[in-house]
């Protein structure tokens, strides 16, 4: 068994008298929180939900004081279990870390054994991080709408809030899978940047939250839609016949003001994307078509890689809509 160190640095969520704010500490082995598995994170991400922890948006984080950082890789130092053998590279997205138990943005993290995917052979912890909880996310929906019957050839397939970091990864596996990918944004100087991903055309929002008919003019055989709203109502009253749209975010809203029409006049398919207690099958085989779809030098172009340092000034960038594509944090700096 490794010996563990005796503290380790953490960027710490707490709430005091002076209201809910952010810093760093230094910690004792003790305030981990239970698990068997201790973790030497060498890396995590910047997600939109990572910045509202550290910014102290109510309600995500559901206790004080908390680490954030929803995603996190890096090596096992032990594991009571005796699943995981010290020195094994690891990754975890999803099951609450970051938001009900302490997350990425410390040196250490102590999580459960069942959380943990081993890093696919040939892959690195920055890797995994430039996918991240964003990638797995688009990963998972593109699953979702090839298990419902998607095929390359059938025609458009839309992203929706195509420059995030769902929406980029999404745009980028769709193309890398034969797609023709119509990339749906609000920010039209991102325009080169969705086509370097392999994004076919290029559109306004509006033209898709702008479609407000029960039933619009088909057009889509399938949807990625990371937004929500009147941008999901209208992108399922455009969908195909038998096509299928890929529900995984709702930065535009969570309401969905829309008629079963689509549904009961075009069979279309309402598919659900939950990336956080996502099962160990389906989340080891995303990962494995995630190394091989989306290699490092193909996710180079859409990610920068920052420290643990700069989350508290990245956070306001990310909420601002000011960052493109995937943020590795580099816990070591």
């Amino acid at each position: 068994m490794s010996t563990l160190p005796a503290t380790f640095r953490a960027l710490r969520v707490q709430q005091d008298d002076q209201g809910t704010h952010a810093e760093f500490q230094t910690l004792p082995l003790s305030a981990l929180p239970a698990g068997d598995v201790v973790v030497a994170v060498s890396h995590s991400s910047l997600n939109y939900k990572d910045g509202l922890a550290v910014l102290g948006h109510p309600g995500v984080l559901k206790a004080h004081p908390m680490t954030p950082g929803i995603d996190l890789a890096g090596t096992v130092l032990e594991d009571r279990s005796g699943r995981w053998a010290p020195g094994a590279p690891v990754l975890l997205t999803g099951w609450g870390i970051g938001e009900r138990q302490d997350g990425g943005y410390a040196e250490l993290a102590r999580v459960c054994p069942d959380w943990l995917v081993a890093l696919p052979p040939g892959t690195t912890p920055h890797w995994a991080m430039s996918v991240g909880t964003a990638g797995f996310t688009a990963m998972l929906a593109v699953l979702a709408l090839e298990a419902a019957g998607l095929k390359s050839g059938q025609g458009e397939v839309l992203v929706t809030g195509a420059a995030g970091g769902v929406g980029s990864t999404a745009v980028a596996l769709l193309a890398a899978a034969g797609h023709e990918v119509v990339a749906s944004t609000g920010r039209p100087e991102e325009a080169a940047y969705l086509h370097d991903l392999g994004a076919a055309r290029v559109i306004g929002r509006e033209e898709v939250s702008g479609l407000t008919r029960p039933l619009e003019k088909e057009r889509w055989a399938g949807v990625v839609d990371t937004v929500g709203g009147a941008t999901l109502a209208g992108a399922y009253a455009s969908t195909r016949t038998h096509g299928s749209v890929a529900v995984c975010g709702l930065a535009g809203g969570h309401d969905l003001r829309t008629t079963v029409f689509p549904l009961i006049l075009r069979g279309v398919n309402l598919l659900g994307v939950d990336s956080v207690t996502c099962p160990a099958e389906r989340r080891e085989a995303a990962w494995a078509r995630l190394a091989r779809d989306l290699p490092a030098a193909r996710l180079a172009p859409i990610t920068q890689t920052r420290g643990l340092s700069e989350v508290p000034t990245l956070a306001p960038e990310i909420l601002a809509g000011r960052v493109r594509g995937r943020t590795v944090i580099d816990v070591r700096r």
